[in-house]
């Protein structure tokens, strides 16, 4: 019994080193005392029945200093940087609202822009422009204090740049009750990792009454249950059991391990940033609050634009309608977009310091220039290519401070882009560019013998192979249907590889000291790159399966369970929502014991905290 004071006393304070999460037991069972005195709040009724201001008040604030809370039991004193991005955006809101000057609202829409942006900036990325200007000049500037990164501050500042863009707009109007745009702010299922709420999709939810049928609640215990699953069977376990050990030292393992490594980790970011949503999805739900889907099938995509309409659509959307219309979008793009595009170009040049690469930029900035300059009629097409470039190097530079990220960010862009002129080519072109590619490389990497073209060549060789077989079943094959399954297929199975090693420069600097990232990264990028493209023994693959068989099996398994029928999934979430409450309730039980035989050395953090 004396444990119990010391357990709720826990339960209720800050510690550094065990932050909050939702895979923890503390979670739930704070989340289950707070959740009592919230249906006393959303079922207590007077004689007027109606949902009155003061009851929503009383709602939003209760759940608004409780999000503040868990975001405390996260950050610690950040919770006071929360705070203030709150106070900023409802000040500026209102002060929009009230104002008929048109250059008063502009002005005021700037600061409010500018705050969020720059507090971003000094957080996120000090040591990485300080590490540019340092590398540009020959300076050795350095930072004196030790900057801590607050737990989820671009999905907040992100959040609040939607609302005071969207009340610039006329969109919405503005939120008069700090404790109602509190809430809005601070929602604490999604605060630390998203998705990202846009203020014209969830506002409007602020006002509505609670209501959660029989169904609906069946439906919140299953993506609860399924997000539990997702992180702790597939994405811990991947990632302590195989994944963590290739990424520390890449040389300690074969090319087939390194490889294996890239595939499965990219069902582990994605079972465990989709395992996170999933888990807030169904915890707003039990509240009467409904976040936007963040997940559609990615591994399911065709091609690297499928994939971006699949993945993290929250962001996708937000810089689609945030940064890459304003851009320009397809319409057309200004000096700003050119701009951009070349300033982030030349920077990597200066940092990296590589022959190769800063005679491809400057090659790279002269044809589009040249392009731009001489061709007109192509102006469009390359303002269009452009700022989608632009929005995806932002996109990756979004994820962390470093080059890896941008690089990531760059070589889906690329993808995007290479994809967009593919498609139009015919089918005859494209084997004959694909064998001639062949062709160059396999001599390249003979004579050379660098691990680099060695991989390119692999991968080309393969993609001619495939397209190939492809090619020939369209020409020859008289079953319409297996044509186009065995075409699908292939267009899937490559989409995921590519993606796969475009996350190379991804994980590989995740986890990492922002101050230290930058070498790291590139070290451990390039130690996968030599493993993956130098000789592979193949008589050595049966028994790196053996002896990891139900690492291999897990991946397989949610590879498959990913790849089910779309309407099967929802057939099936239906039906657990339909289930009687003493069957649910025996279901999540026997999900836990088997969770925790999963649990490894204890709980792992969301990948996306660090986001």
């Amino acid at each position: 019994m004396n444990d119990i004071p010391a357990y709720l006393a826990s339960l209720f304070a800050f510690n550094d080193d065990h932050p909050l999460l939702f895979t923890q037991i503390h979670f739930w069972v704070l989340f289950f005392i707070i959740y009592l005195f919230f249906s006393f709040i959303v079922s207590y009724k007077k004689k007027d029945s109606s949902f009155s201001p003061i009851k929503r008040v009383f709602r939003n604030g209760y759940l608004f200093f409780f999000s503040l809370f868990f975001y405390y039991k996260t950050s610690g004193l950040f919770v006071l940087l929360l705070i203030f991005s709150t106070l900023l955006g409802w000040s500026l809101g209102i002060g929009m609202d009230h104002s008929l000057s048109t250059a008063r609202r502009k002005f005021l829409r700037t600061i409010g822009v500018a705050v969020n942006l720059g507090i971003l900036c000094f957080f996120k990325y000090a040591y990485f422009f300080t590490d540019i200007f340092n590398a540009t000049f020959g300076t050795e500037y350095s930072i004196a204090i030790k900057i801590f990164l607050p737990v989820g501050i671009s999905f907040f500042t992100f959040q609040n740049i939607s609302y005071i863009v969207d009340v610039y707009k006329r969109k919405i109007p503005h939120v008069s009750n700090i404790l109602d745009f509190g809430f809005y702010t601070a929602f604490f299922p999604q605060l630390v990792a998203g998705p990202i709420l846009r203020a014209d999709q969830f506002v409007p939810q602020l006002y509505k009454p609670f209501f959660l049928s029989r169904r609906q609640f069946g439906i919140a215990i299953f993506w609860i249950v399924n997000g539990l699953i997702k992180k702790l069977v597939l994405a811990d376990y991947l990632a302590a059991c195989f994944v963590d050990r290739i990424f520390e030292n890449p040389n300690l393992f074969t090319p087939f391990e390194n490889f294996s490594g890239l595939m499965l980790y990219s069902l582990q970011v994605y079972a465990d940033f989709s395992g996170y949503t999933d888990i807030a999805i169904g915890v707003a739900m039990l509240m009467g609050f409904y976040l936007p889907v963040n997940f559609n099938s990615p591994y399911k995509a065709q091609n690297p634009t499928d994939f971006w309409r699949r993945w993290h659509m929250s962001l996708s959307r937000w810089l689609r309608d945030y940064l890459y219309i304003p851009l320009g979008g397809n319409r057309t793009s200004g000096v700003t977009s050119y701009c951009i595009l070349f300033a982030i170009l030349l920077i990597a040049a200066f940092r990296l310091k590589i022959t190769g690469f800063t005679i491809a930029v400057v090659a790279i900035i002269a044809v589009i220039l040249l392009l731009y300059f001489f061709r007109p009629s192509h102006r469009k097409t390359l303002g269009t290519n452009v700022n989608n470039m632009d929005t995806m190097l932002l996109g990756g530079l979004w994820h962390g401070s470093s080059f890896n990220f941008i690089t990531w960010g760059g070589l889906n862009g690329l993808g995007i882009l290479v994809f967009k002129w593919w498609k139009g080519c015919p089918w005859r072109f494209r084997l004959l560019v694909l064998f001639l590619a062949t062709v160059s490389l396999g001599i390249a990497s003979h004579t050379t013998d660098l691990p680099l073209l060695n991989l390119l060549y692999y991968c080309i060789f393969t993609l001619l192979i495939g397209f190939t077989i492809v090619f020939l079943l369209k020409r020859f094959c008289q079953v319409p249907t297996l044509n186009s399954q065995l075409s699908t297929a292939w267009a899937v199975a490559i989409t995921f590889v590519f993606i796969s090693f475009t996350r190379l420069f991804f994980r590989s600097g995740s986890n990492l000291d922002p101050a230290e990232a930058n070498e790291q990264a590139w070290q451990t990028a390039s130690m996968m790159v030599e493993q993956i493209g130098s000789h592979w023994e193949l008589s050595q693959i049966p028994a790196i399966l053996a002896n990891y068989w139900n690492v291999f099996l897990v991946f397989v398994i949610g590879m498959i369970v990913h790849w089910l029928p779309t309407r099967f999934k929802r057939r099936y979430r239906i039906w657990f929502a339909s289930m009687p409450l003493w069957l649910i309730a025996a279901v999540c039980v026997v999900t836990a014991v088997v969770l925790y035989q999963f649990v490894t050395a204890g709980p792992q953090p969301f990948i996306y905290f660090q986001f």
